[in-house]
């Protein structure tokens, strides 16, 4: 197995996590917690098995906002734009404008920090995303935002996701 693992050289960001294929389920969080190759945390391994059960070859972990943080109420109280534009930048050179299929799994945690949303809209406008397709695992939450991976039941299945609301 190969790997994808683009990172700070100080360790406090992590950009892109995931394995190498021509199929890869590319899933959107929050913000990264202590994963890295070899060494996924729950979130993670559980991304990968749904990638397998649906049949791609690979996953890759992105996230709305790259600063690690096991607990979320220590994410930055503002955005640093050095980590917003590098974030913007591995993901455009990820994504190339291929029709990827992208998992929105950012949670009620896309509320923790009021930047979040604005990072958030950024991404979605990256011209390098407009040919994939969104989609979500489960019924949205009562806020309708797509569910963290951890908090779907095994059985849920793919369904379309609109984006607009976060536009």
């Amino acid at each position: 197995m190969q790997w994808l693992y683009e990172r700070t050289l100080d360790n406090s960001a992590r950009f892109v996590l995931g394995t190498v294929g021509d199929n890869p389920l590319v899933c959107f969080g929050v913000n990264p917690s202590t994963a890295e190759p070899n060494r996924l945390d729950h979130t993670i391994q559980g991304v990968s098995k749904v990638a397998v059960r649906n049949g791609y070859d690979s996953f890759i972990m992105l996230n709305v906002y790259p600063q690690r943080a096991t607990d979320p109420n220590c994410l930055h109280s503002a955005a640093d734009p050095t980590l917003k534009s590098e974030n913007e930048r591995q993901i455009s050179t990820l994504v190339r404008g291929r029709k990827l299929t992208l998992w929105a799994a950012w949670g009620a945690l896309i509320d923790k920090r009021r930047f979040l949303p604005l990072l958030l809209k950024d991404i979605l406008d990256l011209p390098e995303l407009a040919a994939s397709e969104w989609v979500s695992r489960g019924a949205v939450s009562r806020d309708g935002h797509p569910h963290h991976p951890l908090y779907v039941k095994k059985t849920a299945t793919f369904e379309s996701f609109s984006v607009a609301r976060y536009r």
